[in-house]
């Protein structure tokens, strides 16, 4: 098994037990599933966050977060049946749907403020259409300060909302879509990160789903001079 392989595994691991159990596995039991040492899985989560495939927690080497799913709690609360997963934004709630399928239901606050909003699921497309959603500023962005740029990819009643939600904050004010558009961007974005040989996007990659989901122009653009999104 090469590096890239043993990454992928990893990641593979990580993403199956939040899914079927809800939380992070420890790194021993990482260990366990690689076949490998602690040492190792170290090692490796190490270069997963280098690559923007796991967030790790300040100071320590354990997974706080790999995407669609937050070992923290968030503003956005998955469940399934007896199941449940936070999520750091609309577009990861809509990744955890694409990737458990089924029936599930998105709790979470229009604009992260006081008026709940529940969003049904079924098989990755939501059933309330009417929504809209929010990104505040470019994904090119999202990695200089990703609990931010997550935190304010909220859910909205009509355009006009955002821009009022803006004012009031004194927050960018960026592209705002259909929360139908987002389903199936996070559809394609998360569908295949279970797979054991996931590998994280190139920029080149990433932005080719952006343009599949309808999204073009300036504000999807990334710099394609990194290697990995």
């Amino acid at each position: 098994m090469n590096q890239q392989q043993f990454d992928s595994l990893l990641h593979h691991h990580i993403v199956t037990t939040f899914i079927h159990e809800g939380f992070a596995p420890t790194n021993e039991r990482l260990a366990q599933k690689v076949a490998s040492s602690v040492d190792d899985v170290h090692a490796g989560l190490l270069r997963l966050q280098a690559s923007h495939g796991v967030v790790l927690h300040p100071g320590r080497c354990d997974v706080w977060v790999i995407h669609p799913f937050s070992s923290s709690p968030t503003h956005t609360w998955v469940q399934a049946g007896q199941k449940g997963w936070w999520a750091p934004c609309m577009w990861c709630a809509l990744g955890i749907a694409a990737l458990v399928k089924g029936k599930l239901t998105v709790h979470t606050r229009l604009g992260g403020e006081a008026e709940p909003v529940q969003i049904d699921v079924e098989d990755a497309v939501p059933l309330q259409t009417e929504l809209f959603v929010h990104f505040a500023e470019p994904p090119r962005r999202a990695w200089d300060n990703v609990h931010h740029f997550c935190a304010r990819v909220l859910p909205f009643r009509s355009p006009e909302d955002v821009d009022e939600w803006g004012s009031r904050h004194q927050l960018p004010l960026g592209e705002v879509m259909p929360i139908t558009q987002l389903a199936d961007l996070a559809r394609r974005w998360y569908s295949h990160h279970a797979d054991s040989d996931w590998e994280k996007w190139t920029p080149v990659q990433a932005m080719e789903i952006f343009r599949s989901a309808g999204l073009v122009g300036d504000f999807w653009k990334l710099d394609t001079s990194v290697g990995r999104y």
